[in-house]
């Protein structure tokens, strides 16, 4: 029987063996039931129309249908969060189909072992699991074409008085990136610290607004925070914010170093904290030093969802080391799962 606030899961594997095995042990955790499995989409399409799903595992290769094809052609019908079982390139088509994530099974001559693929496959269940489906509406010349709709993860979000602040230093250009690319179009205002030279901010900006799905400026006095749009502190200013009715001004000023740094992350957090209280999500990446640890625990004492990236998967562990340590940071994730946290928290 399924347990109060379990995620329901199908597995969907050509092979008897590793669906068994999956079962037994996804199941080991007290958030996970694997209530049915699959041997092909066909399959998985009946056990969904049976069962109470919150989520279905997916095998790439498979008879008669393959992952991406199952998730285009059937999961439009169906709105649940599918994580892939794939390699690295076909994982990256799996997300553009409308997978929330994918997972690489090891192989005998991989140096992941099947204890590792199961622990990151365990938390990418709990996290997509959080992420809700929705289907955009059809429209007459739509409802008349064979082109079905991918589903797509929800920001949830949108209103204008939620923001999101990061801030990162050593490595953080290369994980602000890795963050950016997997946000929606339509998320909240972001704002960012970055340490780094003048001159080269602007540049940085520059780079994000061309690959990514976002709008980004280096930011000026007197910019307005919107949705999908991203504002990257100068190089030698601090960045602020100034909450103006239901809307954030952002104010950028020459200042003496705060932590040792121009612009500083505490300095735009504390603004944060102050001005968007609970409508706040704080996130703070890789770096040197513990700029930005205090201004996080502000963000988490008015009542604002704070993020910090875990040792593993960053360049340097200092900055989030700190926070982490300090009770800033309610939730600790690998930089490639920080995007998910960021859709969870707009859900709440």
């Amino acid at each position: 029987m399924r347990k109060k606030n379990q995620i329901s899961v199908l597995v969907v594997d050509d092979s008897k063996s590793f669906r068994e095995m999956m079962s037994r042990k996804l199941s080991i955790d007290p958030q996970i039931q694997v209530v049915a499995t699959a041997a092909d989409a066909f399959e998985a399409r009946d056990k969904i129309l049976k069962y109470d799903l919150d989520l279905v595992v997916c095998d790439q290769e498979m008879p008669k249908m393959n992952g991406i094809e199952f998730i285009e052609r059937l999961l439009p019908q169906y709105p649940l969060p599918v994580v892939m079982i794939s390699d690295n390139q076909i994982g990256a088509a799996a997300r553009q189909a409308g997978a929330q994530d994918f997972v690489e099974k090891p192989h005998p001559r991989s140096a992941k072992t099947m204890a590792d693929f199961l622990v990151e496959l365990t938390l990418k269940i709990r996290l997509a699991a959080r992420i809700r489906i929705v289907q955009p509406e059809k429209s007459p010349a739509s409802q008349r074409s064979n082109h079905n709709h991918i589903p797509q993860a929800s920001g949830n979000g949108q209103s204008s008085d939620r923001l999101i602040a990061i801030g990162a230093s050593t490595g953080g250009t290369e994980a602000i990136y890795q963050i950016l690319k997997n946000l929606r179009a339509d998320c909240p205002g972001i704002l960012i610290v970055q340490h780094i030279p003048p001159v080269f901010s602007k540049m940085f900006a520059e780079r994000l607004d061309t690959q990514t799905p976002l709008r980004c400026k280096e930011a000026q006095s007197g910019d307005y925070l919107e949705p999908g749009r991203v504002y990257i502190a100068p190089g030698d200013r601090h960045m602020q914010i100034k909450r103006i009715g239901q809307k954030y001004r952002v104010e950028v000023f020459a200042g003496e170093k705060v932590n040792g740094h121009c612009p500083s992350v505490d300095m735009l957090f504390d603004s944060v904290a102050r001005e968007a209280g609970p409508r706040a999500i704080g996130v703070l990446l890789t770096g040197m030093g513990n700029d930005g640890a205090k201004g996080l625990l502000d963000i988490r004492r008015h009542g604002g969802y704070t993020i910090g990236q875990d040792e593993a998967s960053s360049v340097v562990y200092g900055m989030n080391k700190v926070a982490y340590n300090i009770g800033a940071v309610a939730v600790q994730s690998a930089l490639e799962n920080i995007h998910h946290c960021i859709f969870a928290a707009l859900k709440e």
